[in-house]
């Protein structure tokens, strides 16, 4: 049990209002109670859709990822028919996991007693069961879980009454394949990967407001056009959309830029997608809890071809040693400052014409997390 009810839900959303100009923030114990980092798990991401990665790792039948979903681990594999099938990756004769990393097969293979699983979850066999007159392998297969193929990404959830993220989200694939055409052909070409002292609300809220940006990006706000820069809220994502690259700036060299605006699309709980000014380019910036003051945070880049240009690995190096740096060091700091008496909650500083110096992104996220708390501790 998490050991928060609905008053501590009420609690911690005292002072949220649904107008965001009239709005506080959610209370600091959403940020620093540990029992909120367990309700995160089981009422956010452990019902909402997750990403897996990029379709070009899934292509092929038998291809396969494992991951770790809310806690949980899980497997993807595109089966012979074509058929993109997931799955806790856990055997049903004594809990081994079953696939590791990324590759391709014929068959899931147990490592531990090799049972031997088909691409659809089915059981084709079990060493030494064949003078067991009631062992059935027709009643046993893989516990099946809800996977998508979704803007050119592969998403997974574990809730098996989900909704399908095409229904939840039916305008973001449109966005998205306006936005960034050519997504699904792009490439996986580099990861970066952080290790952040900070609870993992602090850095969506961070991510969903550029109004710390002209204060702690300066690079940034050189490479932006910031008087275009738009913040729009739907369902369960938001987007941020700016024209940019079109000039000489501190950040990385954007001569001969393809790509002209500034694109990044938030999909509720947790995945950033983002196509920066350059050659055709998408990003995909995951955040996961992995404590209540911790964070692990993946960046991954897909470019035209796996070999960066001279002027991507400037991107990539921008994003890495500048941009990175200073919004770790801001979430970081965020998180110091919620955990001592002198900060509960601050208020939602709004822009009615949606710019990028409104917090209403934020206040979004906020309601969609009450609202996800409120679901599950009414059960």
């Amino acid at each position: 049990m998490t050991g928060v009810n609905a008053r501590d839900v009420r609690d911690i959303g005292a002072g949220y209002d649904p107008e965001p100009g009239r709005s506080m923030s959610l209370r600091a114990a959403a940020y620093t109670d540990p029992r909120f980092l367990d309700l995160d798990l089981r009422a956010i991401l452990a019902r909402t859709w997750q990403w897996i990665g990029h379709v070009e790792k899934l292509r092929e039948p038998g291809s396969y990822v494992a991951a770790e979903v809310a806690g949980m681990p899980i497997a993807v594999v595109r089966d012979r028919a074509g058929e993109l099938r997931a799955f806790y990756n856990v055997c049903k004769h004594r809990a081994h996991e079953l696939l590791s990393g990324e590759g391709r097969t014929g068959t899931i293979v147990c490592p531990y007693h090799a049972w031997v699983y088909d691409l659809d979850g089915s059981l084709r066999n079990a060493r030494q069961t064949q003078h067991m007159p009631t062992f059935d392998k027709s009643q046993i297969g893989l516990d099946r879980v809800l996977v998508e193929e979704f803007g050119g990404f592969v998403y997974v959830n574990l809730d098996s009454t989900a909704r399908p993220l095409g229904e939840q989200a039916p305008d973001l694939a449109a966005e998205i394949a306006a936005g960034a055409p050519d997504v699904a052909k792009l490439t996986f070409a580099r990861r970066l990967t952080y290790d952040v002292k900070s609870n993992w609300k602090n850095v969506i809220d961070n991510f969903l407001e550029c109004y710390h940006c002209h204060i702690a990006h300066r690079e940034f706000v050189a490479l932006v056009d910031m008087d275009t820069y738009e913040v729009k809220t739907h369902g369960i994502w938001s987007s941020h959309f700016a024209e940019a690259g079109k000039s000489d700036n501190p950040a990385y060299d954007v001569t001969g830029a393809s790509v002209t605006e500034h694109a990044v699309w938030w999909l509720w709980p947790n995945t950033c997608l983002l196509r920066y000014p350059g050659r055709g380019n998408f990003m995909v910036f995951q955040v996961l809890p992995a404590g209540v003051d911790r964070t692990l945070e993946t960046w991954d880049f897909f470019f035209e071809t796996d070999q960066l240009e001279p002027a991507e690995e400037e991107a990539v190096s921008y994003i890495d040693d500048v941009l990175q740096r200073q919004d770790i060091a801001i979430v970081e700091s965020v998180q110091r400052g919620m955990a001592t008496p002198a900060f509960d909650q601050g208020r939602i500083v709004y822009d009615p014409q949606g710019s990028g110096l409104s917090e209403h992104g934020v206040h979004h996220f906020h309601g969609l997390v009450l609202r996800a708390y409120q679901e599950f501790v009414a059960k």
